[in-house]
């Protein structure tokens, strides 16, 4: 019996929201220190069997028994009748992956899921901590446990691959480079078809590689691919194909928070429904143009002026330092002189701005006023450089940029009373593996 263990990080898209679907522009996606586990055993088998196990969440099990078609192509059928598409996309594209590569597939395996504090509301949930992890446990199934917007289905779908990928594929090594680049195109392929549409992709590339500056690929790759259930294609040859064969072009750039500062989220218990936000802001753009482009383009000056101005303070941090703890006083005091703190400043009100106008012209909750309000507080307390809702908006957890120093949890102001501030970092890094006896007493 072979066991592996890996992890990848939630996200939060602090630039970028809605412009992150359009390949032309481009991301700043910060990976967290919340993580999303997988814990593998397999063994090898006459027949192919997947077990896919959630204890945290009532004991969430997903049993899959594989049949093949006259194509060759291989399909997961719950034996049970429970459905979690996430899951089952991510088990047939493996499969069919290495079954086109003439890789034998013939195991048995059992993965168990963890997900750290942090991916889902806390609230009615008993905590487990065996000396290593940490994990909060349910009563409820996953589908009933509000979720903070962090991404968990992207994470768990990366996991999940990983998981499977190191069963099937020797030397699998999350350092290697084109390792990572197969785990994130096929977790892509899997989470677009589990969503069943195709997304924007920065919380797989994220969960892959770390913090990044992201611009997406083109949608006509994963639209490319047949139907599975077209019996007269070798679904397997398409998508590896694909996966192995095919230029992704899109962009991945390692990043990091400028030193001396943190991220610092605040689940608001309340979460969004994303899809219905793109919808109703997509029906906005394109009903409003050309004037809707021209709101695009100042979101994206902001976008653009927010990350150069990161990159300054990076930059400063390390070839200026008496000037750069100068810019971190500042902060600390709130007091904002220099221009590349009253850029930042700037930047994000005006993507706020611009985003309210679309709140209000498209009736959609994207900075709805209760959050208007809440972050507007934020932002007067010291220490904090600024804050913004990430990705879709709506009532999703908030992201706060602020020093190391900074102890907004015990604010006064009474605003805040309704927040919970989440317990996480900055991940420069994306998927990770893990040791197995990291989660002794869990499994």
């Amino acid at each position: 019996m072979i066991q592996r263990a890996f992890s990848a990080p939630g996200k939060a898209l602090l630039v970028g929201g809605y412009l992150v679907l359009d390949q032309e522009y481009e991301s700043y996606v910060v990976a967290l220190s919340s993580r999303m586990h997988s814990v593998v055993e397999s063994k090898p088998s006459d027949e192919i069997k997947v077990k896919v196990i959630s204890s945290q969440f009532n004991n969430d099990t997903w049993e899959y028994s594989i049949l093949k078609n006259s194509a060759g192509n291989l399909k997961p059928l719950e034996i049970n009748g429970l459905k979690n598409p996430f899951v089952e996309k991510t088990i047939l594209n493996v499969l069919n992956f290495f079954n086109a590569k003439k890789s034998n597939v013939n195991y048995e395996i059992t993965i168990k899921i963890f997900s750290d504090p942090g991916f889902h509301s806390e609230n009615e949930s008993k905590v487990m901590f065996n000396g290593k992890k940490k994990f909060n446990f349910h009563k409820k199934t996953i589908t009933n446990v509000p979720k903070t917007g962090l991404g968990s289905s992207a994470c768990l779908v990366t996991v999940l691959t990983s998981a499977l990928v190191s069963v099937f594929l020797n030397d699998f090594n999350v350092n290697n480079e084109e390792n990572l680049s197969l785990i994130h195109n096929l977790a892509q392929v899997a989470h677009c078809q589990a969503q069943g549409k195709v997304g924007s992709g920065f919380d797989v590339a994220a969960a892959t590689f770390g913090s990044i500056l992201y611009q997406r690929f083109s949608a006509d790759l994963i639209n490319s691919l047949p139907s599975f259930e077209d019996e007269g294609i070798n679904y397997g040859e398409h998508v590896l194909n694909l996966v192995n064969n095919t230029d992704w072009h899109f962009t991945h750039h390692r990043i990091q928070l400028p030193k001396g500062l943190r991220l610092i989220m605040g689940d608001v218990n309340t979460g969004s429904e994303t899809t219905k936000l793109v919808a109703k802001v997509k029906a906005w753009y394109n009903d409003n143009m050309p004037e809707s482009l021209n709101v695009y383009k100042s979101i994206n000056d902001g976008n653009s002026k927010f990350i150069s101005s990161l990159t300054i303070m990076n930059e400063l941090a390390g070839s200026n330092v008496e000037e750069y703890n100068l810019i971190l006083k500042e902060i600390e005091q709130g007091e904002f002189k220099h221009k590349v703190l009253t850029d930042i400043s700037e930047s994000i009100l005006k993507i706020r701005s611009n985003f309210r106008n679309i709140s209000k012209e498209g009736s959609v909750d994207i900075e709805p006023a209760v959050q208007t309000e809440l972050l507007n507080n934020v932002i007067k307390q010291r220490g904090v450089l600024t804050a913004m809702i990430p990705g879709a908006g709506g009532y999703d957890a908030i992201s706060i940029i602020a020093t190391n120093d900074c102890n907004i949890k015990k604010s006064s102001d009474s605003s805040f009373e309704n927040v919970t501030f989440l317990d996480l970092k900055q991940e420069n890094f994306g998927l990770l593996e893990e040791e197995t006896s990291s989660y002794d007493s869990f499994t």
